[in-house]
């Protein structure tokens, strides 16, 4: 009985055989992202983690989570799984860090129509990349196979992640101040956002091809497109431990127009001097290629700084010194100003 009840559910398009083999060649990959505190393995019905009772005082919990968007496209398109899994943790632990905290563990959901497990385990190891990268402990998930739904290796991806802060040490902008400096981070690209719009203007309006060599990147198309999202939480907490920052800014979808606005006390606006930072060669190929008006890219795009940081004047070269010797490329891009009556929250100038 049994059998027969397991055959006909593989011949709806669910193999449960396959799905228990693809959580035993994860196993390892998945340990190998734990750090101390996790206290079991995966395979159970739920993760635990134990908190360091004698590192904090009064620790709050942090949760974010996320997806990719439609860069899942593009993975398809050049057959290429092992970076997304980075980004999707970009995408969740990047939006944490910015109050300050520090991931303790990440679960992924990995959608499919029909599971193989070449592209779902490539999926994974990036997954457990971006963990390490994170110093964050992959700590589970749920693989569901649903045929019908999606249309065979086509696959969604989604992240969960739960980290920690103390809480007389949690960033939310209330400290920033009119004539506070905003230091940028430089990103690796486009990083995980805008992709419905450069897949229009790519593939549908100039109808390029993935493997076609781009002279103004340097390299093919989908080589760039696929550059994973900068990882900022370890840098941040390094700098974090000998400087305040008074707010930060993940700088994603919806881009500087409607990030910034997100940490600004009433009354304060951003000045962004858009001259002050190197922006990465596909930004303007994109302006020029898909006729994209420069207010539209800077609210649709990252141009080229993923992550920044409103610090008290008197520390910003210190700061942007030390996001150096960490291995990052800072810039001070811009300050904090009075908001009058009228004027935007944010300012592009020198555009």
């Amino acid at each position: 009985m049994t059998q027969s009840n397991s055959s006909r559910y593989s011949e709806a398009g669910v193999d449960i055989d396959k799905g228990n083999a693809f959580v035993k060649e994860i196993k390892d990959v998945v340990a190998s992202t734990h750090r101390p505190g996790v206290l079991n393995d995966i395979g159970g019905f739920s993760s635990l983690i134990a908190i360091d009772t004698n590192k904090y005082k009064q620790p709050v919990l942090v949760n974010s989570t996320d997806g990719v968007g439609t860069k899942l496209a593009v993975a398809h398109m050049c057959n290429k799984h092992d970076t997304i899994g980075i980004d999707l943790v970009a995408m969740c632990v990047n939006d944490i860090i910015v109050g300050g905290a520090s991931p303790l563990c990440f679960l992924d959901y990995f959608a499919v129509g029909k599971l193989d497990l070449h592209i779902a385990t490539e999926v994974v190891k990036g997954i457990a990349e971006g963990c390490r990268q994170a110093h964050c402990s992959l700590v589970g998930g749920e693989t569901a196979e649903m045929p019908g739904l999606y249309q065979n290796e086509d696959y969604d991806l989604a992240g969960f992640v739960t980290g920690i802060v103390e809480r007389d040490s949690i960033i939310d902008g209330s400290d920033i101040r009119v004539g506070n400096k905003i230091i940028g981070l430089a990103s690796s690209g486009l990083h995980s956002n805008g992709f419905s719009l450069v897949r229009k203007i790519c593939f549908e309006e100039q109808n390029l091809a993935v493997d076609a060599h781009i002279e103004e990147l340097g390299c093919t198309l989908g080589e760039e497109l696929l550059k994973p999202t900068r990882i900022y939480v370890q840098s941040v907490l390094n700098v974090l431990k000998n400087y305040k920052i008074n707010g930060m800014i993940h700088n994603t979808g919806g881009g500087f127009i409607d990030n910034i606005p997100r940490v600004l006390p009433k009354g304060y606006k951003a000045v962004i001097d858009t001259k002050s930072w190197d922006q990465p060669a596909i930004f303007p190929f994109l302006a020029d290629k898909g006729n994209v008006p420069p207010e539209e890219m800077y609210r649709t795009f990252n141009m080229g700084i993923g992550l920044m940081a409103i610090v008290d004047d008197s520390k910003a070269n210190d700061i942007v010194h030390h996001f150096s010797a960490v291995g990052e490329s800072p810039f001070v891009i811009g300050e904090i100003a009075t908001r009058e009556e009228g004027d935007a929250e944010v300012e592009l100038i020198s555009l």
